[in-house]
């Protein structure tokens, strides 16, 4: 089955050397030039994953990002975000909205198509998994892609996700951030783990009264005990 990538962004250059090279790659490409474009094409195609501007006219891909996670409807629509250099605050803000990863411009369109290809491969991966994974009050049903807390609903990216299960399959075992970044983001090095750390403070919030169970372990890395 072939993936369908919407890609947002303002500058004409640069929305057409990514899906060229997408295409080439072997997806279906969707473009938006603005922010109101790629909130109602993301609402109307659901496609597979958004590549997303942070500077896009009209609505900032900021604003996307936060409407798109908070819309049950595109909530599960991973996100990989376009930023500059310059732009590090709202990379974090963004992270910290729900998106799942960024590039930062300039980029090698090669690169771009790899981080895509990982983050699709996540999901598929959290998807495949049929079992039942439980620690005291966290519950995850990875074939359902749903975790639960204390018996409650919890909305987790696919990120999150795979993150939160590495720590609980590995519970009482610490893990570095070049670690996690290598097995849930798929890195060979580490490239900013500071990803990690963001990651790990939105999980944590999500978990409630059990975000204890996640500690830090200083210099080095996470660990969940029961």
């Amino acid at each position: 089955m072939i993936s369908k990538i919407l890609v947002a962004d303002d500058e004409p250059d640069v929305l057409n050397l990514v899906s060229a090279n997408l295409r080439a790659a072997g997806f279906e490409v969707i473009k938006a030039g603005d922010g109101p474009s790629a909130r109602e094409l993301a609402r109307s195609e659901l496609p597979d994953l958004l590549v997303l501007d942070l500077m896009l006219p009209g609505m900032s891909g900021l604003e996307v990002c936060r409407l798109l996670k908070a819309d049950p409807v595109t909530s599960g629509i991973p996100i990989i975000m376009l930023t500059a250099k310059a732009e590090e605050v709202d990379r974090i803000v963004g992270l910290e909205l729900g998106a799942d990863d960024y590039v930062t411009k300039p980029f090698s369109p090669r690169e771009l198509v790899l981080r895509i290809k990982s983050v699709l491969r996540r999901g598929d991966q959290n998807a495949a998994a049929a079992d039942l994974l439980c620690l005291h009050q966290i519950v995850i049903d990875r074939a359902r892609f749903q975790v639960t807390v204390a018996g409650k609903p919890v909305d987790f990216t696919a990120t999150e996700l795979k993150l939160l299960t590495l720590l609980m399959e590995r519970r009482g075992r610490v893990q570095s951030r070049e670690t996690l970044l290598n097995e849930v983001w798929g890195y060979e090095s580490a490239i900013d783990t500071r990803t990690v750390d963001t990651h790990i403070r939105r999980v944590r919030e999500k978990l409630g009264a059990e975000a204890d169970r996640i500690e830090t372990v200083r210099g080095f890395g996470y660990r969940i005990t029961d």
